[in-house]
């Protein structure tokens, strides 16, 4: 929530700074990637919300917070990359997509082990929060 109130202040001061009058779309180019970024962060935060519930209600909550809590540091560095160069924006794109895959292959990984449950009766749930625990401090990489 934070985040995007930040998103949407920076919106609106970049709006007001170029337009003098309320938020309008056409401006100059700072504000048109302002809105870009603040466009692009809000249609990924569906995909990142349902990974990250998925990856923390199927698999693990301690990984899935922490790649949580990076993916929201990384939005940062991609929004405020975005202001400056596009090609700064690239290096927090990169680590975003980076982080939703391993929610995605948490979630995945949490989906087997149900199947498993179900159809074999063997739980490897203890080995997949112990590889997932080891992986997560490596998304610290860049």
């Amino acid at each position: 929530v934070f985040l995007t109130a930040f998103f949407a202040n920076k919106l609106e001061h970049e709006s007001k700074h170029c337009n003098g009058k309320g938020f309008q779309r056409q401006g100059s180019s700072c504000f048109d990637r302002v809105y870009t970024a603040n466009q692009n962060c809000g249609h990924a935060y569906p995909t990142f919300l349902a990974v990250l519930w998925c990856a923390g209600l199927l698999c693990s909550q301690a990984p899935a917070a922490f790649a949580g809590l990076m993916y929201l540091f990384v939005r940062q560095k991609y929004f405020v990359g975005y202001l400056g160069e596009r090609t700064q924006s690239t290096p927090g794109y990169l680590f975003g997509k980076r982080i939703i895959l391993f929610l995605f292959l948490m979630s995945v990984a949490g989906i087997l082990n149900y199947y498993l449950i179900y159809f074999f009766g063997s739980d490897f749930e203890i080995h997949i929060k112990t590889i997932t625990s080891a992986i997560s401090p490596l998304l610290l990489i860049p």
